[in-house]
């Protein structure tokens, strides 16, 4: 089997420190806080975690910025919001590629019809967990939420 996510991030974090990118190697070395964190808090610390608990690890903290972004852009603190912006796109390199907006819309609409949730909000919840369960960490949450919002919605299925 090939390296680990956590061994690639470890590797890749050395490399940056060693190389001079003293901004990658603390982003990284922040990331390894929080998978170690994780483990910690989910008591497989001897285990450690599985690439696909530590790509969600990934997810929440590229959500964490991204949020700290918008908001120093509305206080005008677009230095700050630069740096949160640049500390995200460096955790996105570890997650796997995104859907874009018609892929996951497209199952959205499947899910939706499957689960029989036209105008149904209430199994908003349902269709959510059954497309995450479908697509895994490719797709944005906020994206995710909103089109299955919009399909819940719609009465042109």
């Amino acid at each position: 089997m090939a390296d680990s996510l956590k061994q690639r991030i470890e590797l890749d974090m050395k490399t940056a420190l060693l190389g001079g990118d003293r901004f990658r190697g603390e982003v990284l070395r922040g990331l390894k806080a929080a998978i170690l964190n994780e483990e910690i808090a989910t008591k497989n610390r001897e285990a450690g975690l599985s690439d696909d608990a530590i790509e969600k690890v990934i997810v929440r903290e590229v959500k964490k910025r991204k949020e700290a972004a918008t908001l120093y852009a509305q206080n005008n603190r677009a230095e700050l919001a630069e740096n949160e912006d640049r500390e995200a796109a460096i955790l996105g390199e570890y997650l796997p590629e995104q859907l874009d907006e018609a892929e996951l819309n497209k199952i959205v609409v499947a899910k939706v019809a499957e689960l029989d949730a036209i105008g149904d909000p209430k199994k908003m919840g349902a269709v959510i967990g059954a497309v995450k369960s479908a697509v895994g960490n490719t797709a944005d949450g906020a994206l995710l939420a909103k089109l299955v919002r919009d399909a819940i919605n719609s009465d042109k299925l």
